[in-house]
Order: structure tokens, then C-alpha cells, then sequence
């Protein structure tokens, strides 16, 4: 029985234990570094001699937990019982059974009954075969750890290699019950709920991972941030600030390096129950220090940092409210980078307006979100210190000087475009449209083709020739896969403000995240032409040299195939890369921290927070 801060279900998947029809069996509980009081919840058990505890003392992961039973295991048989899940009065029976009359099998499986009261006579279509199903002969083999890979695929991590050695047969009977909850591994695992950010959070996991879920994409923190967490703690500079970075902190977290670079310090406290995007603490590539959550009061108070930086998205808007309000006297920034509109379908709208009503400091993602907080509260951007920086740049040491061959060179006199996330504006039968024009579309990411089934089906049944999948590209390879292309799309969509900031939608106010992989690699940003509305990339693009616009679909052919234009126009964007890193804003942000730091010193601002719970 592995089992990680389940003390609640414990005693019923016991119980179920020593229920079973069949008694000659030894079980070893392996408590995989548990915050919770797992030891007094099976203290209870602990009297029957057929029942072992160990605790080890930092969670280590599933595959090394049922490493560890297994090598303190003793009996010929091996049965997996979590400690969320349960099994029938003769489920142990039936499987030794199974395996008896089976002599060259490996592993037998029972039915279970799942997700409350639906049932299955054997393996669960699209999982694999779960812990509590299978019993298996005990071998040499070993389950795979976390330091190889964290998966949820238990074929991976097992049963594939034990399927090598032997038949799998089943019961057909259903003696046990797989559990649904939100705290099971697989949910905290597998995107977009789960992911590696709520998994890391949840398992306090602080070394960097290998990992990679049947519905996500692969991610292999081990190489991307092995130079990063190897190189020395950059010594405190003579000025530097105690930073506190707050909330979470979305995408290229490795971004607040560039703080601890130039001599600052840097401290981490994060909102809990991320989505997968969430970047929260341990981070994987150090040199930020973690403040214990359950005790983040106190731990904030003894820090007493120079400054709160607290970020990003809406989900972090709860905790971050909750911590300006618990700190009073500390200078406090809040860093919006998206979503108003879903804080009003939430129901966080009036802890929002009071970050930015109460915060020392403000930071905005566009000048025209900037603005259109002006219309929530008027007079806001000149009441305070406010700064605008978009809030999930890139690090600049990810962007490399080694661009690619353009595929459009190779003769055929196709253009290549690429949409490095989600085609969002782009309808299947508009990829009809550009491939009618001889333009190429290439969708990257394994994750968000799972999301797009549909739209991917439609489109190649249009375009079967023009549309390419790939899989995800680490911020590294960005400048070397993304330089092949002649363009790359930005979100494409028809403005309806008319020019009126309180008819902008996010839509309208936003900068789409991949504008930076679009700049890492020299690439114009094909964007619909919104003249007399307000839009930020629009206006960004503008400012900065780097778009492609177009009125109408039809427009692009002629555009894209203007090779002296198209070379002047991704010389342009080349030479503006740097604007799409955060290290080439670090010190105009730190400037804006001590004039925030600077303000609150005279009392400007902290008076007007309103109590805790207010």
C-alpha cells in the first residue's frame, strides 16, 4: 500500500483488507513522507502481525514507494491495494486463483467498479490496468522511479515491462472499487486541471522532473534547467531588494532569474490548487527560497521583505488578496496579466478591484489594459505608481542567434506558416482558404491537439496537404524550429469595439503569449487588420515593426510571397527581439519597486487597506 496524505481513506481500504475471504497475506504500508497524521490513521491496524508500516522521510513518488514494499515484501504474490481505493470480501481470492490456473500468466486483473457506480468486467477503456485490479508474481523487476520519469502511465511505468515476461489474464469479476476523487494522482497529474505545477505542489516535489502524462506534452526540467539550478547563488548586491514573489507565477517562470542575477533576492509564496499553466514553488530551477504555506503569516512577517511582487493570472486573485490584506506596512505590487472578464463569471471581481484599489504599486500587461482599469476605477493609473510589462516574458538566455533555412526556400514556391499553441480565429475552412493560396499551416503542441480533435479532423478533410502536427518545442529549440517559417499567426479576430475602451474585450486587450516564441525567431506576426479599434497586439506590432496585416484571408498569398518585403519584415522583427524578454525590463521593474518602496516609505497608500475579512 503506497500511499501519500490519504489518512481519511485509509482506515476503509484496511478495513476492506482484513475483510478479505482469503487471510494468508502480509501487508507492507509504505507512507510516502505524508503531511498528514498517516501513522495515527493506521496505528489502529497495526496490532494484527500481518500488518507493516515504514515511513520514509520526503516523498520520493509512487514508483519508489512500491519499490520499497516490494523489497521488504516476503509472499510470492504481489496485490496493489492504494490507500484510496478498496477491495471486495474476495478479491485476493479470486485473483490467486486466477493466477493458479494460469500457470504461465504474470499478473491476473479483476473488474472493479469506478467513478461511483459504473463498472467494468476488466480493463477500463483508455487506462491502463489500475494498482488495485492486479496481482502479480514477484520478481527482480522494479517499478519505474521518479528520478527516470513521473507518469500516469502505469503500462510505462510496469506493466508493459512485466507484459514482456508473461500473460496478463483476467477474472472477469469485479471485487474491487477504483475511487474517484480530485486528490487521485492521475487527476493531479493529467492537463488541463492537473498538470506538472498541481503535482508538484501537491507532492512538494523541489528536484526538477521528467515528466510527461498520456494527454500531455513531454517536459524534461532535468536538461532545460540543469545549468540554471547547477550555477552559483549570485551574491547579494550592496542595494538589492528582498523580493517576495507572490501568487504564481503562469509561463517562462525561469523569467524572475533575471532579478536573482542582478543581485536580488528572491522568496516564493504561492496560491494553491494551480492549473497546470500555474507555475508554483518548488521551483525547478532554484535560487528562489520557499516560505512554508501552512505557516505563511508568520514566515512573511519574519522575512519582512522590501517589497511583495504579486502576480499573475485569475486564479492566484483570492490568495493574493488575502495576502495584501495580511500585510499591512510591507509594500505591496499587484501584476495583473490576465483575466477581468473571468474574475466577473467567478465571482473574484471584488477582491480584483480592491488589489488594484489598495495595492501600493500596479502593473498592467498592455497600456490599453492599463486604460480600461482607468474605467473600473477612475483616476487609478495617476493615484499610485503604476507600470506596464507584459507578465510571462521569456528569459533572454532562450533566445539563440542560430536561425534555420526557410522551408518556402526549398522551391515548390509554398508558404509555410505556424501556430505554436491554439489556431484561435483560425476556422478549419479558413486553413482551406490559405491552402487554396499554396500557405501551409503547422500546429504545434501535443497537449492542445488533443483539445482541438475536432478542428484538426474538419480541417485536414479541407486541407489534408497543408496542415502539419508537431509536437511541443522547449523555449531552446524555439529560435532553431520556429525560424523555418515564413510567418506566424497571432490570435485572429474581428474587433467590435468601434475605438471605445469599454466595448474592449481580452480579446482586444491582450497579448497572446506566443508573441514571444513568434520574436525568439525573427517572425512577422499575421495578424487581422482592426483599424479604428483599439487592440493591444495590434498597436504593439505597430509601434515595434512586427506585423503582418491583413483585411481579408484572400490578402495573404500576395503578401507572404513578397520575398524583399517579408526579408525587410523578419529583419524587423529580429532586431526587436529583445523587447520580448523580461531581462530587457528588469531594471526599469526595479526602478518601479523602489519607487513603490520609496512612496509606501511615506505613508503613501497603506492606510487605505481594508482590515482582513472586510
Amino acid at each position: 500500500m503506497p500511499t501519500y496524505g490519504q489518512s481519511h481513506f485509509i482506515g476503509r481500504a484496511l478495513d476492506s483488507l482484513l475483510a478479505q475471504s482469503l487471510g494468508a497475506w502480509e501487508a507492507i504500508v509504505i507512507d510516502d513522507g505524508s503531511p498528514d497524521d498517516t501513522r495515527g490513521a493506521v496505528d489502529a491496524f497495526l496490532p494484527d502481525p500481518r500488518v507493516r508500516y515504514q515511513r520514509l522521510p520526503h516523498n520520493t513518488g509512487l514508483g519508489n514507494a512500491l519499490n520499497c514494499a516490494l523489497d521488504l515484501a516476503r509472499a510470492p504474490l504481489v496485490a496493489c491495494l492504494p490507500s484510496d481505493d478498496l477491495f471486495y470480501r474476495d478479491h485476493l481470492a479470486s485473483l490467486r486463483a486466477a493466477l493458479q490456473d494460469a500457470p504461465h500468466a504474470v499478473l491476473a486483473f479483476s473488474g472493479m467498479r469506478h467513478h461511483y457506480n459504473r463498472e467494468t468486467e476488466g480493463q477500463l477503456a483508455g487506462v491502463a490496468l489500475q494498482l488495485v485490479q492486479c496481482m502479480f508474481r514477484r520478481s527482480g523487476l522494479r517499478w519505474t522511479a521518479r528520478d527516470e520519469i513521473e507518469s500516469d502511465d502505469l503500462d510505462r511505468l510496469f506493466w508493459g515491462r512485466l507484459r514482456a515476461r508473461g500473460a496478463f489474464t483476467g477474472t472477469g469479476l469485479v471485487s474491487c472499487e477504483w475511487t474517484s476523487h480530485p486528490a487521485q494522482r492521475h487527476k493531479l497529474m493529467q492537463e488541463p486541471v492537473g498538470g506538472i505545477n498541481p503535482f508538484r505542489q501537491h507532492y512538494g516535489v523541489s528536484a526538477a522532473l521528467r515528466f510527461h502524462t498520456t494527454v500531455g506534452n513531454a517536459i524534461d526540467e532535468v536538461a532545460q534547467y540543469r545549468d540554471l539550478r547547477e550555477r552559483a547563488p549570485t551574491p547579494p548586491a550592496a542595494d538589492g531588494l528582498d523580493i517576495l514573489l507572490a501568487g504564481e507565477l503562469a509561463y517562462n517562470a525561469e523569467r524572475v532569474l533575471a532579478l536573482e542575477e542582478r543581485g536580488h533576492t528572491l522568496h516564493g509564496l504561492w496560491m494553491r490548487a494551480p492549473y497546470w499553466y500555474n507555475t508554483v514553488g518548488p521551483l525547478p530551477f532554484g535560487h528562489v527560497r520557499e516560505l512554508p504555506f501552512a505557516q505563511w503569516r508568520e514566515a512573511v512577517r519574519a522575512l519582512r521583505p522590501d517589497i511583495i511582487h504579486a502576480q499573475l493570472n485569475w486564479q492566484a486573485v483570492p490568495f493574493c488578496h488575502e495576502l495584501m490584506l495580511a500585510t499591512p506596512g510591507l509594500p505591496f505590487v499587484w501584476h495583473f496579466k490576465e483575466g477581468p472578464f473571468i474574475c466577473l463569471e467567478k465571482g473574484s471581481w471584488p477582491q480584483l478591484v480592491e488589489l488594484f484599489e489598495y495595492a501600493d504599486g500596479c502593473i498592467f500587461s498592455s497600456p490599453e489594459l492599463r486604460d480600461w482599469f482607468d474605467t473600473v476605477l477612475p483616476g487609478l493609473s495617476s493615484s499610485k505608481p503604476c507600470h506596464v510589462l507584459d507578465g510571462d516574458l521569456p528569459r533572454a538566455g532562450w533566445f539563440g542567434d542560430a536561425r534555420a533555412p526557410l522551408l518556402s526556400a526549398g522551391g515548390d514556391g509554398d508558404i509555410h506558416t505556424v501556430v505554436p499553441g491554439r489556431p484561435i480565429g483560425l476556422h478549419p475552412h479558413t486553413v482551406g482558404e490559405l491552402a487554396a493560396q499554396g500557405i501551409h499551416v503547422h500546429f504545434y503542441g501535443d497537449f492542445t491537439h488533443g483539445q482541438w480533435r475536432q478542428w484538426i479532423g474538419d480541417a485536414l478533410r479541407l486541407a489534408p496537404h497543408h496542415l502539419h502536427l508537431h509536437a511541443n518545442v522547449e523555449q531552446a529549440r524555439w529560435v532553431e524550429e520556429f525560424s523555418r517559417y515564413d510567418a506566424g499567426w497571432l490570435h485572429a479576430f474581428a474587433s467590435t469595439n468601434q475605438g471605445e475602451l469599454r466595448r474592449a474585450n481580452w480579446d482586444d486587450l491582450n497579448y497572446p503569449a506566443r508573441m514571444a516564441t513568434l520574436a525568439a525567431a525573427g517572425l512577422p506576426m499575421i495578424q487581422r487588420r482592426n483599424e479604428g479599434a483599439i487592440v493591444a497586439a495590434q498597436a504593439l506590432s505597430h509601434r515595434l515593426g512586427t506585423g503582418l496585416f491583413y483585411e481579408a484571408i484572400a490578402d495573404l498569398g500576395p503578401l507572404l510571397r513578397d520575398r524583399p518585403a517579408m526579408d525587410a519584415l523578419r529583419e524587423r522583427v529580429w532586431a526587436q527581439r529583445a523587447q520580448f524578454t523580461f531581462d530587457a525590463h528588469v531594471p526599469e521593474l526595479v526602478a518601479f519597486f523602489r519607487r513603490v518602496i520609496a512612496q509606501a516609505g511615506q505613508g503613501g497608500g497603506q492606510a487605505g487597506r481594508p482590515p482582513p475579512g472586510s
